[in-house]
């Protein structure tokens, strides 16, 4: 049984002409549109390479220097706020990135629709909106349903990174991910900042006025993680 949440309001938000530009020219060259079947990720990306899922990806920043440090793997990012989207495909144009594709849609029905079992070797979500006010946080994105498919989409020993900057958000996310079967934390607690995380200048700003980030990695066992049937693979 499929699971739903709508942890995003799309608002009509300023976008430049480059961001329009951009959607309009290269989102046919760079986007996959949605489609309700699984997708071969080795042969949208042309090879055999491990294929790293970000879900929100903002304005594009940190996956475009990622995939730039990281030509090796492919990265497949999903966003739904076009500004964002048309941000990144204008990185993905002036920094010549062959290795990373987007999927602008609800992150949710492309995990049930378009990815299949065992199929990614890493997972980013960075700054998930936290939702603060108590009787928003049923609008979380992670959330144990969420986490319990992710993992059915991970390799074994592939990871899911996570990364906020609100506490009360690190302490329900630390929890959730302990208690999925099937993962196992590569860190007691919190994880220090890897070095292949970009900070962002929203982070850069919040570290400035004393704003501390939890970053979380946890990694995929050979135990194996629940069917929880709920995208159809």
């Amino acid at each position: 049984m499929q699971y739903s949440i709508r942890s995003f309001v799309l608002r009509q938000g300023r976008i430049s002409s480059a961001q329009q530009r951009a959607c309009e020219m290269l989102l046919p060259q760079y986007g996959i549109p949605f489609q309700e079947s699984a997708l071969d990720l080795t042969r949208i990306f042309g090879r055999n390479a491990p294929k790293i899922l970000e879900i929100g990806f903002g304005m594009g920043d940190s996956t475009a220097a990622i995939a730039l440090q990281h030509p090796e793997q492919d990265y497949l990012g999903i966003e739904v706020h076009t500004p964002g989207v048309g941000s990144l495909l204008n990185q993905i144009e002036k920094l010549g990135l062959t290795n990373l594709r987007i999927i602008q849609y609800d992150a949710v029905k492309v995990l049930h629709h378009m990815l299949t079992t065992d199929s990614l070797d890493g997972i980013h979500i960075f700054f998930p909106d936290p939702w603060p006010k108590a009787r928003h946080h049923k609008r979380r994105l992670i959330q144990a349903p969420l986490i319990a498919c992710l993992c059915e989409l991970l390799k074994t020993n592939g990871y899911i990174h996570i990364a906020t900057d609100w506490e009360d958000y690190a302490q329900q996310i630390l929890q959730i991910l302990t208690q999925q079967s099937g993962l196992s934390n590569t860190a007691t607690g919190y994880a220090p900042r890897p070095e292949n995380r970009p900070l962002t200048k929203f982070e850069q700003r919040g570290i400035k006025l004393g704003h501390p980030v939890w970053d979380l990695i946890f990694r995929k066992s050979s135990a194996i993680c629940p069917n929880t049937d709920q995208h159809g693979n």
